[in-house]
């Protein structure tokens, strides 16, 4: 009977115990620092995801449910000021880090600009504010330290591609105001929940299989636009058969109806997935583009 007992309070305290964290795994990368944020367990939200961490060979994660910061600090003597939280696509169900993460973060630091490329906890098929409180985590991290980074805590912008373009539009328009970014860069965002003009699969993720029609236009950003937006240059490619362009211009038409100073590129080609990829025919110009409207930031 007494080692019936013990086996019994045995099993009860492991039912208790608290499940076993997922392996969260690291990848390469020429950071001047990588900053281990936080995880399910300490963040505001958790994604409840239970799966291990993986990463591809093609630098893209999955099933994140760790925060991690890698920093690309410019040279002091080439610092605009400016620094910029950058944000990898994935359609909200991986975190494409390679060429949107690190392959932006390089050329922004190269150009002055400090950045901070963020592998954020996906949504998890509805876990809507986990990415965005980490996006809003990330800007807070370089405000607070602007004085050890030498850049200007005013002037802390955000980048974000595909996916990631939603999440800097989410975070540029669910923010309160004085919490906002400076400046919003966005590539071939995904921006209206609306059937034809969207990625259905970026929303699925975000809002999970059971979203509803207002939940869609809810989130659907160029219904989110105010005056307190920041501004923002949208960089797109006319062929772009995964994130339609009208998406875009939706998102433009909001910001200038609210007086929001916008700028807005299209490429004649290039697809989809293009920043950060040196390969890219209108990589020039884009870049060019991108410099002289941030000087004026």
């Amino acid at each position: 009977m007494k080692k019936t007992l013990t086996l019994a309070i045995a099993a009860l305290l492991l039912s208790a115990a608290p499940a076993t964290a997922q392996k969260t795994v690291s990848v390469d990368n020429n950071a001047d620092k990588v900053i281990e944020w936080w995880n399910n367990s300490k963040a505001p939200h958790s994604n409840e995801e239970t799966k291990d961490e993986a990463l591809n060979k093609s630098g893209h994660f999955t099933h994140t449910s760790q925060t991690v910061f890698y920093l690309f600090k410019a040279d002091p003597a080439k610092a605009t000021g400016q620094a910029v939280v950058v944000l990898p696509g994935g359609g909200y169900s991986k975190v494409c880090i390679k060429h949107e993460g690190f392959g932006m973060a390089e050329w922004f630091k190269e150009n002055g600009i400090t950045a901070l490329v963020v592998k954020y906890r996906l949504p998890n098929l509805g876990h809507r504010e986990v990415p965005l409180e980490d996006a809003q985590a990330a800007l807070k991290y370089l405000r607070d330290n602007a004085g050890k980074l030498g850049i200007d805590p005013s002037k802390v912008g955000i980048c974000g591609s595909s996916a990631g373009g939603h999440l800097a539009a989410y975070t540029s328009t669910f923010t309160p105001k004085e919490e906002k970014p400076a400046f919003a860069i966005l590539f071939y965002p995904v921006i209206t929940g609306t059937t034809w003009f969207t990625h259905q699969n970026t929303f699925r993720y975000l809002l999970g299989d059971n979203r509803t029609p207002a939940e869609q236009e809810y989130y659907s950003l160029e219904n989110r636009v105010d005056e307190t937006t920041p501004p923002t240059i949208l960089l797109l490619s006319d062929d772009d058969r995964v994130v339609p362009t009208i998406s875009s211009v939706l998102y433009y038409k909001a910001l200038k109806d609210h007086g929001v100073k916008a700028s807005m590129h299209i490429y004649p080609s290039g697809g989809h997935g293009w920043a950060g990829n040196e390969g890219f025919k209108y990589k020039d110009e884009y870049r060019r583009a991108l410099l002289d409207w941030l000087s004026i930031q």
